[in-house]
């Protein structure tokens, strides 16, 4: 079973790019490892750090004033090729959710799949977040899964966002596909079982 996601409120990470592809999340190079442990210390590796190691500091993630389980991003998120170590990196790195105006279908799907939860929004409520976070990076976001919304804590701009019921329930769940089968497996028995 996966980590289970309900309400998450925290502050966030604000990384107003557009087209963030995922050999940007993390490159190609730091693919070689199978299991998902790991990937978080190179999450956009290029961005955050130079070729001798040394972190660049103008780069968000390496801003102490920004921290937080929310990654709020621009429009056309995870595009490029459909690596799951994408997702993996961002969920390592201590992500939860991510906001943005556009996901790639593919990288929705991964981070669903990987307890990290996308959350699609208007391109004027990205905008709002963008703002509110830049006045304020103490600012709190709560994302409520069960009832589908996203708030800007502190003046209460709410905006509703849509996910698949059967990927909401294995998120509600901490569920992969093969625990969510197990959790029906008494109503599966009994559909078997009329049939004979």
């Amino acid at each position: 079973m996966g980590q289970q996601i309900n309400t998450v409120q925290s502050t966030a990470v604000p990384l107003n790019m557009e087209n963030i592809d995922t050999d940007q999340i993390i490159p190609a190079r730091f693919l070689k490892a199978t299991t998902r442990d790991g990937f978080g210390k190179n999450l956009f590796r290029d961005w955050r750090f130079n070729s001798d190691g040394t972190t660049k500091p103008g780069f968000l993630l390496n801003n102490p004033i920004y921290k937080g389980r929310i990654l709020i991003a621009g429009k056309n998120f995870g595009c490029g090729s459909s690596r799951e170590h994408a997702a993996w990196a961002i969920k390592d790195f201590g992500f939860d959710v991510v906001v943005s105006s556009f996901f790639a279908d593919i990288f929705k799907s991964n981070a669903l799949n990987n307890f990290l939860l996308p959350v699609t929004v208007s391109e004027n409520f990205l905008q709002a977040l963008f703002k509110v976070i830049e006045d304020d990076p103490l600012t709190e976001i709560a994302v409520d899964l069960p009832a589908q919304t996203i708030t800007i804590v502190g003046d209460g701009l709410q905006e509703s966002f849509e996910i698949n019921p059967y990927k909401k329930s294995c998120l509600l769940n901490g569920y992969d596909d093969i625990d969510y089968l197990l959790s029906i497996r008494k109503e599966i028995e009994k559909f078997e079982t009329s049939r004979n």
